[in-house]
């Protein structure tokens, strides 16, 4: 703004002089910027431009860095931090060694797994399973099925704590008692979403049929069940005279290792996150009877899951740590 008052004040016929009397600076910058904006108009009146800081590291850091990930950490390390990488490099801090991390969002604390399925029918039972939820046969219910093994009746001490500043705050305590445990049975109706569960202090053969008997009784025999479970060995080699009674109904395993085929799988993540998370119980009956309450909430309000398939897109990776 003051460069381009001087010019206006030049364009006015004022002498350097009288501008810098006017502005309040010296006579030199007023002749500075008077030439300037004479012989380059208004690019003249720009900063010139300027070195600035040298740089402290060159652009081959990054490339050092993610090099030095590829070799073993130093002995007695099962990881590389980046207090290591910096020491290990000799002439960077440890700063910009995280910065640089950061920036190329690669995190050294954090690992990913997975699990790859080793079925040969991979394909084929997929394929199945998905078929079910996109184009199910007609008047036919299709029902995924599986159990929650082991769910813990934990009683935590609840409360209120005073803090030093007068404040309350409402928690509870880490101790926690153990009150016994139940196995979860569940059944989600895949067109409708609603839930249908039983308790059981086992998870046989015999506690499994049991409950798939409470699923079907009010099912009319001769409306077809397809049925949607994993290949653990109690839903597997079930007694003729189970299947001879019950021949409307048809099971399809999901292949090993893909639990995540299973839409009840994702239920029981709702109901993990509703209704036992952090919550106290004071015996498994507890357990159960607040595990029944969830249900009967969410079968209020259910709806089915959308299953589809999710459009990604790769990640290019500058280097195989990134993640």
């Amino acid at each position: 703004m003051e460069r381009a008052e001087i010019i206006l004040l030049c364009d006015q016929g004022l002498t350097n002089e009288q501008i810098a009397e006017t502005k309040g600076i010296r006579a030199a910058t007023a002749s500075k910027w008077r030439v300037r904006y004479s012989k380059d108009r208004l690019r003249g009146l720009a900063d010139s431009p300027r070195s600035g800081k040298p740089p402290k590291y060159d652009d081959q850091l990054k490339t050092r860095i993610l090099s030095k990930l590829d070799e073993p950490p130093p002995k007695g390390y099962s990881t590389w931090n980046g207090g290591l990488l910096a020491k290990a490099l000799g002439d960077v801090s440890d700063a910009k060694v995280w910065r640089i991390l950061r920036a190329s969002s690669i995190s050294l604390a954090r690992r990913k797994s997975w699990c790859v399925s080793t079925d040969p029918e991979f394909a084929a039972k997929a394929a199945d399973v998905v078929a079910l939820y996109l184009n199910p046969p007609e008047n036919a219910m299709v029902i995924c099925v599986d159990e929650k093994p082991g769910i813990q009746a934990l009683e935590r001490s609840q409360g209120w704590l005073k803090m030093p500043d007068g404040k309350s705050l409402k928690g509870f305590s880490h101790e926690y008692k153990r009150n016994g445990t139940s196995n979860l049975f569940a059944a989600l109706e895949v067109a409708t979403g609603m839930v249908k569960a039983g308790h059981f202090k086992r998870k046989t053969r015999g506690d499994f049929l049991a409950f798939m008997d409470e699923v079907l009784a009010d099912v009319p025999e001769q409306r077809e069940v397809h049925v949607i479970l994993d290949n653990y060995a109690t839903h597997k080699n079930l007694p003729e005279s189970w299947t001879e009674k019950h021949p409307n109904v048809i099971f399809h395993y999901t292949p090993t290792h893909a639990s995540w085929l299973n839409q009840i799988e994702t239920w029981f993540s709702i109901l993990w996150r509703g209704a036992l998370r952090g919550a106290s119980f004071k015996s498994a009956k507890h357990l159960c009877k607040a595990i029944d309450e969830f249900i009967e909430a969410y079968n209020q309000t259910a709806h089915p899951f959308q299953w589809k398939r999710a459009t990604t897109k790769p990640k290019t990776l500058s280097h195989s740590y990134a993640n």
